[in-house]
């Protein structure tokens, strides 16, 4: 179990403006006192009570910090050091300042897929190597795909948020029905073992919705959109993948694959032929090979719009909440206390293999959607509604 620095993390840093938050969790900027140094520290709310819903479990956390500490790649964000006190744990990260990949792109007049190939080549790296410590993310999407800076045309990636990553064995057969709707792979809806395949089928998803600007799984519900994704339902419309290479789809298809074996594998994707040309006539179509950033940046702006209306109904949700509960009046985010980014963990069981069997329950403290499949419950994030 992870060990943490008992201290007040005031102590050490200078904590400056909040960066962002999360269900549980805030962060802020902050400064080193001696050195100088900038850092992002995460102030994640610890669950006070065996049963409540507010806040992680010390064993999450630590979960979490065990992974991170053990990663170390230029393409993953790096853990500094922890600090823990009664009511929280706060996790001092590396700064990563440049924003979301996906708003960095949405930003640009034209993108080519070489260009594109960049970006993923570098996500590739990272999850290469995090298989490679048979640890499996189980949460990749825009969100999590950040830049460590802008300062050149093609910044540094780093993947984030490990709230819900597993470490995997040949021991222990692992399910877990887990993560962002849109994003999970059909083992995931279907409660079968998982595999870090997992996070293919996530790669492939982010993969098309940044060539298309269109999502290939999304429904009008998440119910919908897991029916879809188990159903393994979609195609390349015309409107959307006009200007899109033959390697490029070709990328996508051999990750959307129903059976995990099936599916290719990171080192496999890294080095694919639309990742990596075998001749001058494959570089030279990507060249000519272009992103819809029309329908990309629609569907960008559509999902930031989306991010805040669910920050505004958490709030409103967690002010109702504070008023209304009696054993959590002392309960308030203060002094910079937060939750984590993860909005869902996983939800572990010994149950056969769920089905598709659901019904529909909202959580009354939190933007998370609770879905029951054959009695065992699901929890998937988002607003995943059609704009």
């Amino acid at each position: 179990m992870a060990e943490f620095k008992q201290a007040r993390v005031e102590e050490y840093y200078e904590i400056g403006e909040e960066i962002g938050s999360g269900q549980f969790a805030v962060v802020r900027k902050c400064q080193e006192h001696h050195g100088g140094t900038e850092y992002a520290a995460k102030f994640v709310r610890k669950r006070r009570h065996a049963g409540g819903r507010r806040g992680l479990t010390r064993e999450d956390i630590a979960r979490e910090v065990d992974i991170l500490r053990e990663v170390q790649h230029p393409n993953i964000v790096y853990l500094h050091e922890v600090f823990e006190a009664k009511d929280i744990v706060v996790l001092i990260f590396e700064l990563v300042s440049g924003g979301e990949l996906f708003d960095f792109l949405a930003q640009k007049e034209s993108l080519n897929e070489q260009e594109a190939t960049g970006f993923l080549k570098q996500i590739l790296e990272g999850v290469v190597y995090l298989h490679s410590c048979s640890i499996v993310h189980l949460d990749l999407k825009p969100e999590n795909i950040m830049l460590l800076h802008r300062s050149n045309p093609q910044p540094q990636i780093k993947l984030i948020d490990f709230g819900l990553a597993r470490r995997l064995t040949d021991i222990v057969e692992f399910k877990s029905i887990c993560g962002t709707a849109e994003f999970v792979a059909p083992e995931v809806v279907n409660y079968e073992p998982l595999s870090v395949k997992a996070d293919m089928w996530s790669i492939g998803v982010i993969t098309y919705i940044l060539l298309s600007g269109a999502s290939p799984f999304l429904g009008d519900s998440n119910q919908e959109t897991l029916a879809n994704i188990s159903a393994v339902n979609y195609n390349f419309d015309e409107e959307y993948f006009g200007q899109t290479s033959d390697l490029a789809k070709s990328f996508i298809e051999r990750l959307l694959v129903k059976q995990p074996k099936k599916r290719m594998t990171a080192q496999e994707s890294l080095s694919h032929q639309w990742i990596q040309p075998r001749d001058k006539k494959e570089a030279l179509k990507r060249q000519s090979s272009f992103i819809n950033l029309e329908k990309f940046k629609v569907f960008n702006a559509r999902r930031r719009w989306k991010l805040s209306l669910r920050v505004v109904r958490l709030c409103n949700q967690l002010s109702r909440s504070y008023h209304t509960r009696h054993d959590d009046s002392t309960d308030s985010l203060t002094d910079g206390e937060t939750a984590s980014g993860v909005d869902a963990k996983p939800q572990e069981s010994k149950e056969p293999n769920a089905g598709m069997a659901m019904t529909r329950e909202f959580l009354q403290d939190a933007s998370v959607e609770r879905l029951r499949v054959n009695g065992t419950e699901v929890i998937v994030r988002g607003d995943n509604s059609r704009t």
